[in-house]
């Protein structure tokens, strides 16, 4: 009866423990889960905020591009984004409320980035992945860094500056988007999500090509609006793939067994 008894009490003291662990590892899973999750939607809603932003920025801008002091508004032919930012704006006229929301549009991309350096953890499901991704992530936060200081250094204040951290948020994303799409490859994602990051890649290595190569728009007033085109496109379309691509880290994060069911 004692041995009963004891074993009884051995038995329930152990029953304890475990129970005690599965929830305990329960709980960090469905923590680690939570923190994707919201990293996800950082990324995926920061594109979003920052489109809308310079929508608003463009609204307020009082006028004039590098050749003319005299046009009206802001023109997307004629008007950098980078003018937004400006202290006052090429009509002489102080800039504060198109510069505010331009600064405010690319300061999410400095949570973005943060958020992006949890991702690798959606591949710990594969060591190579894992660290395919987490040398993406790594070169992501950076350039979204860069991308975010850009709004902090107006082009009229901090031109060096300026121009550093916006032409290198770009060759940046270079690498940082080839090792995650390598990453995405060997994941075995859906062949959508490929397409798009391959976009954003393609795209990005002809806009940094065009940097070098095109001819300065402050110099020669025909390259102006080849130049600001150049530019809008190859921000609005970084901005859609990274919203899209971040369905394909949703997607992977579902595949990973360490989630499923959570």
């Amino acid at each position: 009866m004692f041995v009963l008894e004891s074993f009884s009490r051995d038995e329930y003291n152990l029953s304890i423990i475990r129970i005690r662990e599965i929830i305990t590892n329960l709980s960090l899973v469905l923590l680690s889960f939570m923190k994707l999750f919201f990293a996800i939607n950082v990324i995926r809603y920061s594109s979003i905020f920052f489109i809308l932003g310079v929508l608003v920025a463009m609204f307020f801008y009082p006028g004039g591009n590098i050749h003319d002091p005299n046009q009206l508004g802001y023109s997307f032919t004629h008007n950098f984004l980078s003018d937004l930012g400006g202290y006052k704006s090429h009509s002489g006229e102080i800039n504060f409320l198109s510069s505010t929301f331009f600064a405010l549009s690319l300061s999410v991309f400095a949570l973005a980035g943060i958020s992006f350096l949890l991702i690798p953890l959606i591949f710990d499901d594969d060591r190579i992945n894992f660290y395919l991704c987490l040398i993406g992530a790594i070169l992501f936060f950076i350039g979204a860094i860069f991308f975010s200081a850009v709004g902090f250094t107006p082009y009229d204040l901090y031109f060096e500056e300026h121009v550093f951290f916006a032409k290198n948020s770009f060759r940046l994303m270079i690498p940082a988007s080839f090792f995650i799409l390598i990453a995405l490859i060997r994941s075995k994602i859906s062949k959508h999500y490929l397409y798009i990051i391959s976009v954003f890649l393609v795209s990005t290595i002809f806009y940094v090509i065009y940097l070098n190569i095109g001819g300065n728009p402050i110099e020669n007033q025909d390259d102006l609006i080849p130049n600001v085109i150049a530019q809008k496109l190859i921000v609005f379309v970084s901005m859609i793939c990274i919203f899209l691509v971040t369905f394909a880290f949703s997607d992977k994060l579902n595949q990973n067994k360490k989630y499923a069911g959570t």
